[in-house]
């Protein structure tokens, strides 16, 4: 089979295209015919090994899993003697942040792992574009603890956790104010967005409403800054840890504080995020977005597209028709 691989940390040029054999499914596994998955944030961290504390996780002087891939949508071709929960035939997807091996056109995992029979009504393509994103935005708005009937803002709603997190926050009752670019205004209002802010021409740091909750989708911003926009007890999150890692710190301190917080969204169960998306995505409540679908072939320029933060919503990777 052909799969992106890679032998170090580095930039997207590190990753090569090689032949490998199908692995063979262990007692407690299904073999999965991957054919989509995407390029995100989360690839790119693993390729670069960014930030560093990564590196006690992944491999401290280089990579122990050369495979790359988090996420993915197939259908099982193989399933272990002691696998009970699947079936040759079902077409599922999954995903694991620490490494899959999804960017290859099979992947072994174990039944137990975080995988589960995909939704009926949607192609492979849109599947795996529901997962990645999808999961950190839901991580968001759980940790947080997001009620009906709250005013939200949102930064960087246009990615692939941000429009995830739009689309969610509006399912839950929130109204939202969306912060994107030009290109996608429209884009966000058709997603769920009562009101949006083009950054392209406005700094939504300085917009004239308060809001119970500032999620910032591309960790750009800081708790700083957008202080002025929350109530006396509004909520900030950030996707990312923020300068000198002052998101993780402030988490622990400003909750004592009794006013304004900051929570950081350490990401809820992976496979418990399934069902729940499962049910989203087969409700109607959620659609994904989908920027580009590429092969295999273009793998690196999609690392680089992706990191190089313009993408609209996922990056899709199409590993089989």
């Amino acid at each position: 089979m052909r799969a992106a691989r890679r032998e170090r940390y580095g930039t997207p040029e590190v990753i090569r295209i090689e032949d490998v054999a199908v692995p063979t499914p262990a007692d407690d596994e299904i073999l999965v015919r991957v054919h989509a998955a995407t390029v995100s944030r989360t690839d790119c961290a693993l390729l670069s090994a960014t930030p560093f504390i990564m590196r006690f996780m992944t491999g401290l002087r280089e990579p122990r899993n050369r495979a790359l891939g988090t996420d993915f949508a197939g259908r099982v071709e193989a399933i272990g003697p002691r696998v009970r929960s699947f079936a040759v035939g079902d077409e599922v997807w999954g995903i694991n942040d620490l490494g899959a091996g999804s960017h290859a056109e099979y992947l072994a995992i174990s039944a137990e792992d975080s995988v589960a029979r995909m939704p009926t009504g949607v192609s492979f393509e849109e599947a795996a574009a529901c997962i990645e994103g999808a999961w950190y935005a839901y991580s968001i708005t759980q940790r947080a603890g997001l009620e009906k009937d709250r005013r939200v803002l949102i930064n960087g709603a246009t990615g692939a956790i941000g429009s995830a997190l739009l689309q969610i926050c509006v399912h839950l009752g929130a109204t939202v104010t969306a912060v994107g670019n030009t290109k996608n205004l429209e884009l966000l209002k058709s997603l769920g967005a009562a009101r949006v802010i083009d950054y392209e021409q406005t700094d939504f740091t300085q917009d004239d409403l308060v809001y119970d909750y500032v999620f910032d989708a591309v960790g750009k911003s800081t708790f700083g800054a957008c202080r002025r926009l929350l109530t006396p007890r509004g909520v900030y999150v950030s996707s990312e840890p923020g300068p000198g890692w002052q998101n993780p710190f402030l988490a622990l301190v400003t909750p004592a504080l009794g006013g304004q917080r900051v929570v950081f969204p350490v990401p809820v169960d992976r496979k418990a995020f399934l069902e729940v998306m499962g049910r989203l995505v087969t409700e109607r409540h959620f659609r994904p977005v989908i920027d580009r679908t590429v092969t295999l072939d273009a793998i690196r320029e999609a690392y680089a597209y992706v990191a190089s933060g313009q993408k609209t919503g996922s990056v899709v990777l199409r590993l089989a028709e």
